[in-house]
Protein backbone atom coordinates (compact mmCIF):
# COMPACT_ATOMS: atom_id res chain seq x y z
CA UNK A 1 0.00 0.00 0.00
CA UNK A 2 3.02 2.19 0.81
CA UNK A 3 4.10 2.04 -3.04
CA UNK A 4 0.86 3.41 -4.83
CA UNK A 5 1.32 6.96 -3.92
CA UNK A 6 5.42 7.10 -5.18
CA UNK A 7 4.05 4.68 -8.25
CA UNK A 8 1.64 8.10 -9.15
CA UNK A 9 4.58 10.08 -8.90
CA UNK A 10 6.37 7.92 -11.11
CA UNK A 11 3.72 7.89 -13.66
CA UNK A 12 2.41 11.95 -13.34
CA UNK A 13 6.55 13.10 -14.17
CA UNK A 14 6.49 10.04 -17.21
CA UNK A 15 3.27 11.67 -18.57
CA UNK A 16 4.72 15.28 -18.07
CA UNK A 17 8.20 14.39 -19.99
CA UNK A 18 6.17 12.74 -22.80
CA UNK A 19 4.34 15.81 -23.25
CA UNK A 20 7.16 17.78 -23.50
CA UNK A 21 8.45 15.48 -26.06
CA UNK A 22 5.54 16.14 -27.95
CA UNK A 23 5.42 19.66 -28.08
CA UNK A 24 9.44 20.13 -28.63
CA UNK A 25 8.54 17.43 -31.95
CA UNK A 26 6.23 20.30 -33.25
CA UNK A 27 7.92 23.40 -32.58
CA UNK A 28 10.37 21.62 -34.49
CA UNK A 29 8.36 20.33 -37.49
CA UNK A 30 6.92 23.41 -37.62
CA UNK A 31 10.42 25.45 -37.54
CA UNK A 32 11.62 22.97 -40.34
CA UNK A 33 8.14 23.61 -42.53
CA UNK A 34 8.53 27.57 -42.25
CA UNK A 35 12.14 27.89 -42.53
CA UNK A 36 11.77 29.99 -39.27
CA UNK A 37 11.08 30.71 -35.59
CA UNK A 38 7.14 29.99 -34.78
CA UNK A 39 5.41 32.84 -36.10
CA UNK A 40 3.35 34.87 -33.58
CA UNK A 41 0.22 34.34 -32.32
CA UNK A 42 -3.62 35.57 -33.18
CA UNK A 43 -3.38 38.50 -30.82
CA UNK A 44 -0.03 39.37 -32.27
CA UNK A 45 -1.41 40.05 -35.44
CA UNK A 46 -4.74 41.86 -34.33
CA UNK A 47 -2.21 43.87 -33.30
CA UNK A 48 -0.25 44.59 -35.80
CA UNK A 49 -3.97 44.91 -37.83
CA UNK A 50 -4.86 47.47 -35.64
CA UNK A 51 -1.61 49.79 -36.01
CA UNK A 52 -1.85 49.41 -39.59
CA UNK A 53 -5.15 50.71 -39.32
CA UNK A 54 -4.45 53.61 -36.80
CA UNK A 55 -1.68 54.68 -39.38
CA UNK A 56 -3.84 54.75 -42.44
CA UNK A 57 -6.65 56.55 -40.01
CA UNK A 58 -3.84 59.52 -39.39
CA UNK A 59 -3.19 59.62 -43.20
CA UNK A 60 -6.59 60.43 -44.04
CA UNK A 61 -7.10 63.20 -41.26
CA UNK A 62 -3.46 64.74 -42.43
CA UNK A 63 -5.27 64.52 -46.43
CA UNK A 64 -8.16 66.21 -45.15
CA UNK A 65 -6.45 68.99 -42.90
CA UNK A 66 -3.80 69.82 -45.89
CA UNK A 67 -7.38 70.06 -48.41
CA UNK A 68 -9.13 72.12 -46.00
CA UNK A 69 -5.97 74.59 -46.50
CA UNK A 70 -2.97 73.32 -44.32
CA UNK A 71 -1.58 72.72 -41.22
CA UNK A 72 -3.51 73.19 -37.64
CA UNK A 73 -1.07 76.79 -37.18
CA UNK A 74 -2.48 78.18 -40.07
CA UNK A 75 -5.92 77.41 -39.27
CA UNK A 76 -5.39 79.31 -35.90
CA UNK A 77 -4.28 81.86 -37.78
CA UNK A 78 -6.89 81.90 -40.07
CA UNK A 79 -10.22 82.05 -37.18
CA UNK A 80 -7.88 84.76 -35.71
CA UNK A 81 -8.02 87.69 -38.53
CA UNK A 82 -11.82 86.17 -38.99
CA UNK A 83 -12.49 87.07 -35.56
CA UNK A 84 -10.65 90.23 -35.85
CA UNK A 85 -12.27 91.48 -38.79
CA UNK A 86 -16.04 90.43 -37.30
CA UNK A 87 -15.45 92.11 -34.34
CA UNK A 88 -13.83 95.62 -35.80
CA UNK A 89 -17.18 95.16 -38.39
CA UNK A 90 -19.73 95.06 -35.49
CA UNK A 91 -17.23 97.79 -33.68
CA UNK A 92 -17.60 100.05 -36.15
CA UNK A 93 -22.00 99.24 -37.06
CA UNK A 94 -22.53 100.14 -32.91
CA UNK A 95 -20.59 103.24 -33.48
CA UNK A 96 -22.37 104.39 -36.20
CA UNK A 97 -26.18 103.54 -34.75
CA UNK A 98 -24.85 105.19 -31.74
CA UNK A 99 -23.99 108.56 -33.70
CA UNK A 100 -26.90 108.41 -36.17
CA UNK A 101 -29.21 108.08 -32.68
CA UNK A 102 -27.48 111.29 -31.30
CA UNK A 103 -28.02 112.85 -34.19
CA UNK A 104 -31.40 112.92 -34.64
CA UNK A 105 -32.46 112.58 -30.78
CA UNK A 106 -33.58 115.51 -29.68
CA UNK A 107 -30.86 117.75 -28.17
CA UNK A 108 -29.14 116.57 -25.12
CA UNK A 109 -26.42 116.65 -22.63
CA UNK A 110 -24.32 113.76 -24.44
CA UNK A 111 -25.53 115.23 -28.16
CA UNK A 112 -24.53 118.65 -26.91
CA UNK A 113 -21.01 117.15 -25.47
CA UNK A 114 -19.96 115.36 -28.24
CA UNK A 115 -21.41 117.77 -31.54
CA UNK A 116 -18.50 118.44 -33.16
CA UNK A 117 -17.96 114.97 -32.93
CA UNK A 118 -21.27 113.76 -34.01
CA UNK A 119 -21.19 116.72 -36.89
CA UNK A 120 -17.63 115.16 -38.29
CA UNK A 121 -19.15 111.74 -38.76
CA UNK A 122 -22.74 112.37 -40.12
CA UNK A 123 -21.59 115.49 -42.32
CA UNK A 124 -21.59 114.69 -45.70
CA UNK A 125 -21.73 111.68 -46.22
CA UNK A 126 -24.32 110.41 -43.92
CA UNK A 127 -26.67 113.52 -43.32
CA UNK A 128 -29.90 112.11 -42.15
CA UNK A 129 -33.12 113.98 -42.74
CA UNK A 130 -35.84 112.77 -40.12
CA UNK A 131 -35.61 112.84 -36.36
CA UNK A 132 -36.13 110.54 -33.86
CA UNK A 133 -39.56 112.27 -32.98
CA UNK A 134 -42.19 114.58 -35.44
CA UNK A 135 -40.23 117.94 -35.57
CA UNK A 136 -42.78 120.87 -35.58
CA UNK A 137 -44.19 121.55 -38.92
CA UNK A 138 -43.61 124.16 -40.95
CA UNK A 139 -45.90 127.15 -40.15
CA UNK A 140 -44.61 129.46 -42.87
CA UNK A 141 -44.40 129.45 -46.65
CA UNK A 142 -41.56 129.65 -48.50
CA UNK A 143 -41.33 131.32 -52.23
CA UNK A 144 -37.82 131.26 -53.67
CA UNK A 145 -37.26 132.86 -56.86
CA UNK A 146 -33.81 132.99 -58.53
CA UNK A 147 -32.80 135.78 -61.05
CA UNK A 148 -29.17 136.34 -63.30
CA UNK A 149 -26.82 138.51 -64.64
CA UNK A 150 -25.21 138.47 -68.03
CA UNK A 151 -22.49 141.26 -69.25
CA UNK A 152 -22.67 141.84 -72.72
CA UNK A 153 -19.45 142.24 -75.01
CA UNK A 154 -19.69 146.28 -74.81
CA UNK A 155 -19.79 145.87 -70.95
CA UNK A 156 -23.04 146.55 -70.09
CA UNK A 157 -25.25 144.08 -67.52
CA UNK A 158 -28.45 142.48 -68.35
CA UNK A 159 -31.00 140.91 -65.60
CA UNK A 160 -33.42 138.68 -65.94
CA UNK A 161 -37.03 138.91 -64.68
CA UNK A 162 -37.40 136.43 -61.75
CA UNK A 163 -38.24 133.03 -62.00
CA UNK A 164 -40.20 131.31 -59.65
CA UNK A 165 -38.32 128.02 -58.56
CA UNK A 166 -41.07 127.19 -55.99
CA UNK A 167 -43.71 127.23 -58.62
CA UNK A 168 -41.98 125.29 -61.03
CA UNK A 169 -41.66 122.22 -58.15
CA UNK A 170 -44.83 123.07 -57.38
CA UNK A 171 -45.86 122.49 -60.69
CA UNK A 172 -44.28 119.01 -61.15
CA UNK A 173 -45.12 117.74 -57.96
CA UNK A 174 -49.42 118.61 -58.37
CA UNK A 175 -51.23 116.00 -60.42
CA UNK A 176 -48.48 113.12 -59.49
CA UNK A 177 -49.11 110.25 -58.12
CA UNK A 178 -45.94 109.24 -57.77
CA UNK A 179 -43.98 112.69 -57.26
CA UNK A 180 -39.89 112.73 -57.46
CA UNK A 181 -37.99 113.26 -54.42
CA UNK A 182 -35.79 116.06 -56.11
CA UNK A 183 -39.00 117.76 -56.97
CA UNK A 184 -40.32 117.58 -53.50
CA UNK A 185 -37.39 118.10 -51.29
CA UNK A 186 -34.24 119.12 -53.18
CA UNK A 187 -35.16 122.88 -53.13
CA UNK A 188 -36.56 123.15 -50.07
CA UNK A 189 -33.99 121.20 -47.64
CA UNK A 190 -30.83 123.00 -49.18
CA UNK A 191 -32.70 126.43 -48.70
CA UNK A 192 -33.31 125.15 -44.66
CA UNK A 193 -29.68 123.76 -44.36
CA UNK A 194 -28.71 127.31 -45.49
CA UNK A 195 -30.25 129.07 -42.97
CA UNK A 196 -29.04 126.88 -40.34
CA UNK A 197 -25.66 127.18 -41.18
CA UNK A 198 -25.98 131.38 -42.09
CA UNK A 199 -28.34 132.43 -39.89
CA UNK A 200 -29.56 135.95 -40.77
CA UNK A 201 -26.42 136.98 -42.39
CA UNK A 202 -25.01 135.53 -45.33
CA UNK A 203 -21.33 134.89 -44.61
CA UNK A 204 -20.45 131.10 -44.59
CA UNK A 205 -18.20 130.32 -41.75
CA UNK A 206 -17.46 126.99 -41.87
CA UNK A 207 -16.59 124.53 -44.78
CA UNK A 208 -20.02 123.10 -44.88
CA UNK A 209 -21.59 126.27 -44.82
CA UNK A 210 -19.26 127.07 -47.49
CA UNK A 211 -20.55 123.29 -48.73
CA UNK A 212 -24.28 124.48 -48.51
CA UNK A 213 -24.23 127.63 -50.01
CA UNK A 214 -22.21 126.60 -53.48
CA UNK A 215 -25.02 123.50 -53.25
CA UNK A 216 -28.01 125.96 -53.62
CA UNK A 217 -26.68 128.31 -55.78
CA UNK A 218 -26.04 125.13 -58.75
CA UNK A 219 -29.54 124.09 -58.07
CA UNK A 220 -30.69 127.78 -58.60
CA UNK A 221 -28.34 128.12 -61.71
CA UNK A 222 -29.47 124.68 -63.02
CA UNK A 223 -33.37 125.78 -63.07
CA UNK A 224 -32.96 129.24 -64.64
CA UNK A 225 -31.56 130.65 -67.57
CA UNK A 226 -32.84 129.13 -70.32
CA UNK A 227 -29.78 128.06 -71.95
CA UNK A 228 -28.86 132.33 -72.10
CA UNK A 229 -25.23 132.66 -70.97
CA UNK A 230 -24.98 134.39 -67.42
CA UNK A 231 -22.39 134.94 -64.77
CA UNK A 232 -23.76 136.02 -62.02
CA UNK A 233 -27.21 134.34 -59.63
CA UNK A 234 -29.17 136.23 -56.80
CA UNK A 235 -31.68 134.28 -54.96
CA UNK A 236 -34.89 135.88 -53.43
CA UNK A 237 -37.47 134.19 -50.21
CA UNK A 238 -40.25 135.80 -49.47
CA UNK A 239 -41.94 134.07 -46.57
CA UNK A 240 -45.45 133.69 -45.45
CA UNK A 241 -46.56 133.09 -42.25
CA UNK A 242 -49.41 130.20 -41.98
CA UNK A 243 -52.50 131.34 -39.78
CA UNK A 244 -53.26 128.86 -37.19
CA UNK A 245 -56.57 127.16 -37.90
CA UNK A 246 -59.56 128.88 -36.71
CA UNK A 247 -57.80 132.15 -37.13
CA UNK A 248 -60.35 134.93 -38.13
CA UNK A 249 -59.88 136.22 -41.96
CA UNK A 250 -58.98 139.49 -41.20
CA UNK A 251 -56.42 138.23 -39.18
CA UNK A 252 -55.73 136.23 -42.38
CA UNK A 253 -55.22 138.87 -44.46
CA UNK A 254 -52.88 140.41 -42.73
CA UNK A 255 -50.65 138.24 -42.27
CA UNK A 256 -50.23 137.45 -46.08
CA UNK A 257 -50.20 141.30 -46.51
CA UNK A 258 -46.92 141.69 -44.47
CA UNK A 259 -44.68 138.71 -45.79
CA UNK A 260 -41.07 138.85 -45.49
CA UNK A 261 -38.68 139.21 -47.87
CA UNK A 262 -34.86 138.00 -47.60
CA UNK A 263 -32.48 139.30 -50.47
CA UNK A 264 -29.37 137.02 -51.26
CA UNK A 265 -26.30 138.27 -52.28
CA UNK A 266 -25.13 138.30 -56.25
CA UNK A 267 -23.43 134.71 -56.51
CA UNK A 268 -20.23 134.00 -59.28
CA UNK A 269 -21.44 131.23 -61.46
CA UNK A 270 -20.01 129.47 -64.75
CA UNK A 271 -20.45 131.41 -67.92
CA UNK A 272 -22.48 128.78 -69.69
CA UNK A 273 -25.16 128.91 -66.23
Amino acid sequence: MSSCPAARFHETDDEKNRAGHVLGQVASDHEQNSGGPPGPGPATNDARAGGAERGAGDGRVAGKEAERGGTPEGNRWGRRVLNTTVALCLTVALTHVGLVFLHVAPPNVVSQRFESQVDAWIYPLFEQNWRLFAPDPDSVNRQISARTAHTAQDGTVQVSDWVDLTAVDAAAIKHQGFPSHTAQNMLRRSWTSYVELHGGNDVSRSARAVMIQQYLRNIAADRTGDGKPFEHIQLRVVTLPVAAPGTAERDRRAASANPETRLLPWWKVASDG
